[in-house]
């Protein structure tokens, strides 16, 4: 009988160890839901009503449509493959571009963005070429082509806002542009850590960091510029081929037309310092009209930190001053019209593209 007690005794606090072990698991699986809970993103975007926000369905719907598309493969492979043969080619040729007495000896890691050895253009340069046709890609036909299938009647059928529309075609495209980039410039900066064994330092991280804002900034205003021609005109083909022909003719007939501008403006070889400075100064002034120079301009500040100044110099300014670097600080603050200047534009063409969608007439053709 004692034995067949002390079993039962056994049993019993074994019975409740078990208890108290799910007790606390269920304690456990109650807290992981409502962790989890806090991060689910459809509930997140529901209301109190448990309906979720139509611009942030269409937004989804956006960025599905963008990623899935064979387009955006194809832009996405060229942009990638072009831009990593860049950094390969810079990495390579990191070491003999380091030179004594460099003041940039010591923004390594900026030297992937920007060297080159003439067989294939640096990295920003890439970006700058072709960025524009990604931002032309994802928007040329956002709004003229759900016109033209007759969904546009259909959505806005719904009880939707008009302009949460094309405000959720730009914020999407946004998204899959900005993830973009910053994917690549980490994917660059690990391949330089894995190459070189030295990672960057907080300022190169920033200066990084900035010029992959700055571009990101770039592409929006062809973006921007793409869903206005969408909205202007009712056709795809029509609205692409009036962007790319923006493109062509900003970066290659604008600066013929500044040259041939400039030309009678030529000052002689018995020119003063005064009339050569100023001769400059306009050149370069016509030239900043061009969105391809602001951002040259402020990325080669960004990523170059001996550049100390963006126009012509005075022997007055040349002489005292001291060769070295410019920090972080100095140098966004140099570039910052540059910066403002491409804003500008963006907003102005999202505006444009905002009035005209809000007083068109939405109707199947």
């Amino acid at each position: 009988m004692k034995y067949i007690t002390a079993i039962s005794k056994e049993v019993n606090n074994m019975d409740n160890l078990v208890k108290q072990v799910l007790q606390r698991m269920d304690k456990w699986e109650l807290k992981i839901r409502q962790f989890f809970g806090r991060l689910n993103i459809s509930d997140r975007n529901r209301n109190n009503d448990g309906i979720i926000h139509p611009f942030r369905v269409i937004v989804n719907k956006e960025i599905s449509d963008h990623v899935k598309s064979f387009r955006f493969i194809v832009l996405i492979a060229i942009i990638a493959l072009t831009c990593l043969g860049s950094v390969y080619t810079a990495i390579h040729n990191i070491g003999s571009s380091i030179k004594p007495n460099d003041p940039e000896g010591s923004f390594l890691f900026l030297r992937l963005f920007t060297v080159s050895d003439n067989t294939m253009p640096p990295f920003f340069v890439f970006i700058s070429f072709l960025g524009p046709l990604l931002g032309i890609g994802l928007g040329f036909d956002a709004i003229n082509s759900e016109q033209t299938r007759g969904t546009l009647s259909r959505i806005l059928s719904q009880p939707i806002h008009r302009d949460y529309l094309i405000n959720a075609k730009f914020i999407a495209a946004l998204t899959v542009i900005s993830i973009l980039f910053f994917a690549l410039g980490f994917l660059v900066m690990g391949a330089g850590l894995i190459a070189t064994g030295i990672p960057p330092t907080a300022e190169e991280f920033m200066r990084i960091v900035f010029f992959i804002l700055l571009s990101i900034i770039y592409v929006s205003f062809w973006l921007n510029l793409s869903i206005l021609f969408s909205v202007r005109f009712h056709q795809p083909a029509t609205s692409a081929l009036s962007c790319i022909a923006i493109w062509l003719f900003f970066t290659v007939f604008y600066t013929m037309i500044v040259d041939l501008i400039t030309k009678p403006l030529t000052p002689s070889e018995f020119a003063t310092a005064q009339q050569v400075f100023n001769y400059e100064t306009i050149k370069i002034n016509l030239l900043r009209i061009l969105p391809s120079e602001l951002f040259s301009e402020a990325t080669t500040t960004l990523l170059m930190p001996s550049v100390r100044t963006l126009g012509p110099l005075t022997m007055e300014q040349v002489y005292g001053a001291i060769p070295s670097p410019l920090p972080l600080g100095q140098s966004v603050l140099l570039v910052w019209p540059q910066v403002t200047g491409l804003i500008a534009a963006t907003i102005l063409c999202f505006v444009l593209s905002y009035v005209s969608f809000m007083r068109r007439e939405i109707r199947s053709r």
